[in-house]
């Protein structure tokens, strides 16, 4: 990938950034002000109630220790015989028990929100350290957890983990609407937004609304026109990293996926799963409108068009809209005289595939 120009600087530091997205995170180690500071100890927090939760530790006030029968909590009492005797470090709000001092320090973060350790190259907090140098590697391009597999190397041992459910066909989150299983517990939630309709992220240009968080990333380099991933072998320019992957095995022509029925390979895990479909008859993607099934939710969303009577794709021509555009580029060659398809017999050429294909009968009968 090409080096892009850096066009988003900071107004607090100067620090020049590439996307819009990594200053919006680099501002926050701006933002991140403490607010409230502790007389006893010097230490700060942001948040009032982090503060005041804190400030108990010197007041002694401790409304669920085990200090008189009238302020206990059955349900801490019950809790703590859990622990074993070995475990002498209690915390003070959930009575929770850790067997080193060490360990109750970072526990007691999840109640203050504190988040000392900060990546210095986008600005986001963790609450441990061993976190941040979990997240530094996304920076650093460290890939050490590798697939034993297919040799596919993540950054974190989660994503090797989720990974692997790919080749053990393991799926263990059940969607309990339709019975459709997710080898992640994030796909699962995004599915069920299917059955609810509820579509929480909206974009703040067009108001256009998404049931994935990353769906709206992806929408919003739209209005920026943010396109920062550019391919090495012919200059074409992406604005997904997934899109620029995909297109470099037209380069390579790898095609490392393949089915097990009938021996096709795909250059892609996704076209591997949507073509077991046919074998499978599965059409998971069905119209809510009219009840036909699609095994690929990319023409479940032409088809809904059909009803809508959505064209987001237009002429720059003449004006004519389409639901497709594949059927643009069709018709764009009307404007340019473009006409690829040529018979091998006459030499006729034609704009369209089934043109020629028809066209080739006249000199086969």
């Amino acid at each position: 990938m090409h080096p892009r120009e850096k066009s988003h600087e900071c107004h607090e530091c100067g620090k020049v950034f590439s996307q819009v997205s990594s200053l919006t995170l680099h501002l926050r180690s701006h933002t991140r002000k403490k607010l409230y500071k502790c007389s006893k100890c010097e230490k700060a927090f942001r948040q009032k109630r982090n503060f005041l939760s804190h400030q108990k530790h010197h007041t002694e006030e401790k409304p669920y220790e085990n200090g008189g029968a009238s302020i206990q909590m059955p349900g801490l009492i019950k809790h703590q015989r859990g622990h074993s005797q070995n475990k002498s470090h209690a915390c003070k709000e959930c009575g929770k028990a850790f067997n080193a001092k060490s360990y109750l320090i970072e526990h007691e973060k999840i109640h203050t929100g504190e988040k000392p350790f900060i990546c210095d190259q986008c600005g986001r907090d963790f609450s441990q350290k061993q976190y941040l140098i979990k997240h530094q590697n996304i920076h650093s391009g460290k890939k050490p957890f590798k697939c034993n597999e297919c040799g596919k190397a993540f950054s974190q041992k989660e994503n090797l983990i989720i990974h692997q459910r790919i080749h053990t066909g393991e799926k263990p989150y059940e969607c309990k609407g339709c019975g459709k299983a997710f080898i992640q517990k994030s796909s699962l939630i995004r599915h069920q937004r299917s059955h609810t309709g509820e579509k929480p992220y909206v974009c703040k240009e067009c108001g256009k609304a998404f049931s994935g968080k990353s769906n709206l990333t992806e929408h919003e380099k739209i209005h920026i026109g943010e396109k920062p991933y550019k391919c090495n072998e012919c200059g074409t320019i992406f604005r997904q990293k997934q899109y620029l992957i995909k297109h470099h095995n037209i380069h390579t022509g790898e095609k490392p996926y393949e089915c097990n029925k009938c021996g096709k390979a795909f250059s892609r895990i996704t076209s591997l799963i949507v073509h077991v479909r046919i074998h499978t008859g599965d059409k998971p993607y069905e119209c809510k409108v009219c009840g036909k099934a699609f095994c690929q939710s990319s023409s479940l969303t032409v088809h809904m068009r059909s009803h809508t009577g959505e064209k987001p794709y237009g002429c720059n021509e003449c004006g004519k809209a389409f639901s497709q555009f594949s059927t643009l580029a069709l018709h764009m060659r009307i404007h340019t005289g473009e006409k690829p398809y040529q018979c091998s017999e006459c030499g006729k050429a034609f704009s369209q595939k089934s043109h020629n294909i028809r066209h080739q009968r006249i000199h086969t009968h």
